[in-house]
C-alpha cells in the first residue's frame, strides 16, 4: 500500500518557517517516544525551522543529549514516578528547574523565537515567561485537560483541583496561540481559557501512515483460539482495563466464547491488571505483552479480529481523543468502546458503542461483531478511509504551520 504525504512534501519544498528557531518543552514523556511531539518536531524541521527539545529521560531514551534528524534533544532526569498530589509537586518542581536550566543553555547557543509547551502539567508557561520579555512567542500544545485528569485519577475535586483550574487559566493567559487536539479542547480554550477563536488551532494526534505498517497476521497471538480481541495503550488506573477484564470474563466464562484478548502496553496498573486477570480465571485467555516493540504492536493489530477501547465515561475521557482509537482505524480494524463524545467524533461508524461503563454490554457488543465478520470488515474500511482522507498526520501539517505563522504575526 503506497502512502503519499503531499502536505509534508509541500512543507519540505516551500519551507514556510525558514529561519524560525523553536524550543519544544515536554515533561511527561521523552522524545522521540512521544509520537505526537516527535511528529510536530519533524514537521517544523521540514518546514525550515531549527528545532530543539527539552524532555525527561526514560522509556529507553536515557542520553542527556543527542541529535536525531537534525533535531537537538536535551533530556533531564526526574526524581521518581509520581503517584499522589504531593509526589507530583516534587516531580513538577524538579522538572521546572531542569527545563529552565536547559532553556537558558539553548538560548545561549541559539536564541529561539518560539517556545511550544506541551502539557501536562499546566506549568511550563513559567519557563516561557522570562523569554517572553525578550519577545519570544509561547504556543500552548494542549494534550490533556488537567482539572478533569486530576478528578479522573483521584475521584475528587477540592484544593488541588482548584489549583489545576488556576494553573490552566494562567497557561491560556500566557499563550499567544493554542494548539488543541480536538473540538472539545478547542471549546475549553475559548470558553474556559478566554482565547479568541482565531488563536486556537486544532492539530489532531493523527497517525503517521508512513510509520504504521500492517503486517501479515501472526497466529501465535491467537493462542489457538477462534477469535482475538486487541488492545493497545497505557495500563493506567483510568483506562478502564478492569471493565475490559470484567467484559472478557462475561464473554469467555459466562457466554462460552473462544476469545483470546491481547493487551499491549505498560503502565502503573499492569501488575494489578495481571493479578485481576488471574483472580477472574482469565489467565489463559488474556495475554499481557507489557511495553512491546513496534513490530509486536503492529502484529497484534494486524492479527486481531476486533479491537477495544474500554476508557471509562467521565469528563476527562469524554472530551479527549485517544490515540488507540485512531490507530485501530489506521489498521482497518472495527472497534468497540463506551460512548464518549470525542471517541464517537473520531471513529463514527468504524466503532460500536457500549452503554457507559457497562462491561456486560461491552461483552455483548464484542461478541456480536466477532460473529459478524462482514460488518467488521465494513467498519474497518470506513475507519481506514477516514484516517486517509481527514485524520492522518499529513492532514495536520498545514494547521500546525498556520499556528506558528499566527504566533509570528501577533508579535510582529
Amino acid at each position: 500500500m503506497t502512502v503519499t504525504t503531499p502536505r509534508m512534501d509541500a512543507a519540505r519544498r516551500d519551507r514556510p518557517l525558514e529561519g524560525r528557531n523553536v524550543l519544544m518543552i515536554v515533561e511527561n514523556l521523552p522524545v522521540p517516544f512521544d509520537r505526537r511531539v516527535w511528529q510536530e518536531c519533524r514537521t517544523l524541521k521540514a518546514a525550515g525551522a531549527n528545532v530543539s527539545v527539552i524532555c525527561p529521560t526514560g522509556r529507553g531514551h536515557d542520553s542527556r543529549f543527542e541529535t536525531i534528524d537534525g533535531i537537538e534533544i536535551h533530556r533531564h532526569p526526574l526524581p521518581f514516578d509520581a503517584s499522589g498530589p504531593f509526589g507530583y509537586i516534587v516531580e513538577y518542581t524538579a522538572a521546572l528547574f531542569h527545563e529552565l536550566r536547559l532553556a537558558i543553555k539553548v538560548w545561549r547557543r541559539q536564541r529561539f523565537d518560539t517556545i511550544q509547551g506541551c502539557n501536562p502539567p499546566d506549568l511550563i508557561f513559567l519557563v516561557a515567561l522570562p523569554f517572553k520579555l525578550w519577545g519570544c512567542r509561547y504556543i500552548f500544545d494542549h494534550h490533556d485537560i488537567n482539572p478533569e485528569l486530576y478528578e479522573a485519577k483521584f475521584g475528587k475535586r477540592g484544593f488541588f483541583w482548584k489549583l489545576m483550574i488556576w494553573f490552566e487559566r494562567l497557561t491560556f493567559g500566557a499563550a499567544d496561540v493554542v494548539i488543541s487536539t480536538n473540538e472539545s479542547y478547542r471549546q475549553i480554550a475559548i470558553e474556559r481559557g478566554g482565547k479568541e477563536p482565531e488563536d486556537v488551532f486544532i492539530v489532531r494526534s493523527g497517525p503517521d501512515l508512513t510509520k504504521l505498517k500492517p503486517l501479515p497476521p501472526n497466529q501465535k497471538w491467537r493462542n489457538g483460539r477462534q477469535f482475538m480481541v486487541g488492545y493497545v495503550g497505557v495500563m493506567g488506573a483510568q483506562e478502564g482495563l478492569d471493565l475490559l477484564l470484567e467484559g472478557a470474563r462475561v464473554a469467555v466464562l459466562e457466554r462460552g466464547e473462544d476469545i483470546q484478548f491481547v493487551l499491549v502496553g505498560g503502565g502503573s496498573a499492569l501488575d494489578e491488571m495481571r493479578q485481576m486477570s488471574t483472580n477472574l480465571g482469565l489467565a489463559d485467555y488474556v495475554t499481557f505483552t507489557g511495553r512491546a516493540p513496534d513490530n509486536d504492536l503492529f502484529e497484534v493489530l494486524s492479527t486481531a479480529d476486533l479491537c477495544v477501547n474500554p476508557d471509562r465515561v467521565n469528563p476527562m475521557n469524554d472530551k479527549s481523543t485517544m490515540n488507540k482509537v485512531l490507530e485501530y482505524m489506521a489498521f482497518s480494524k472495527a472497534q468497540v468502546q463506551f460512548d464518549v463524545t470525542e471517541g464517537r467524533r473520531s471513529a463514527q461508524d468504524a466503532s460500536a458503542y457500549a452503554d457507559a461503563n457497562d462491561p456486560l454490554d461491552l461483552a455483548d457488543r464484542m461478541i456480536a461483531l466477532l460473529h459478524d465478520p462482514e460488518t467488521c470488515a465494513q467498519m474497518g474500511e470506513s475507519g481506514r478511509r477516514r484516517i486517509e482522507t481527514e485524520l492522518s498526520w499529513d492532514h495536520q501539517v498545514d494547521t500546525l504551520i498556520s499556528a506558528y505563522q499566527r504566533a509570528q504575526r501577533k508579535n510582529g
